[in-house]
């Protein structure tokens, strides 16, 4: 029998603080820049990913994927955002990165982010400047997921797929690489302890719930950009 996928609400989940976190500091503002990125990608410190693996919702086969991390260049950098629409068969109504899962015609992750991203949002591969990529990240539904890290260009006027994307919106760089802005959530489901992160972020009147892998990613960025 298949395991349930989770139905809680994220939002209502208690937050706990660990106390090394209080201790973390923001990525430094010279690294948040499109040269500074270039070049710390182009020589990667040595450092550990925090998150790896999820604990699995369902009995299915892993299947491998990638996400694109666009960073927008304008004055300051941002990250490009969707959020899913509700009719989705996987993290429906969820904000996340634009992909998904890697089709046997795509030559590695970077090709299969381009395509998906163009796809879900209309973003041109030839304005995506790719300077590299994270870790995999396994998530709760058994996707293998390597992040992709590129710089777009700030003219690119975004299409979402109205079947898949219900919005898209930018997150300043700096805000996310703040661990002050990085919420560590813990409860209990199906027998096992599970924890994540979140990133609240108030878009004028509205909050975006950033959380689960797409937070798990992005607290990853983080780490490497702050070893």
């Amino acid at each position: 029998m298949s395991r349930l996928l989770p139905t809680f609400d994220p939002r209502q989940v208690p937050v706990v603080t660990a106390e090394g976190d209080r201790l973390l500091r923001p990525a430094p503002a010279d690294r948040l820049t499109p040269a500074g990125l270039r070049a710390l990608f182009a020589s990667p410190p040595a450092w550990t990913p925090e998150l790896r693996r999820e604990p699995l919702f369902a009995d299915r086969s892993p299947a491998h994927a990638a996400v694109l991390l666009p960073l927008v260049m304008r004055e300051e950098l941002t990250l490009l955002l969707t959020q899913r629409t509700e009719q989705l068969s996987t993290h429906a109504g969820q904000i996340a990165l634009p992909g998904g899962k890697m089709d046997e015609g795509d030559a590695d992750a970077t090709a299969a982010a381009l395509r998906e991203s163009h796809e879900e949002i209309g973003l041109p591969p030839e304005r995506v400047e790719i300077i590299g990529s994270l870790p995999e990240y396994i998530t709760g539904t058994a996707f293998i997921v390597t992040p992709v890290v590129g710089l777009v260009h700030p003219d690119v006027r975004f299409q979402p797929n109205p079947h898949e994307v219900a919005d898209v919106f930018e997150v300043p760089l700096s805000f996310l690489m703040n661990p002050a802005h990085h919420r560590r959530h813990r409860m209990q489901f199906q027998g096992h302890e599970r924890e994540w992160y979140s990133m609240p972020f108030a878009d004028g009147p509205q909050e975006r719930f950033i959380w689960g892998a797409t937070a798990g990613m992005l607290r990853n960025l983080y780490r490497f950009l702050t070893a």
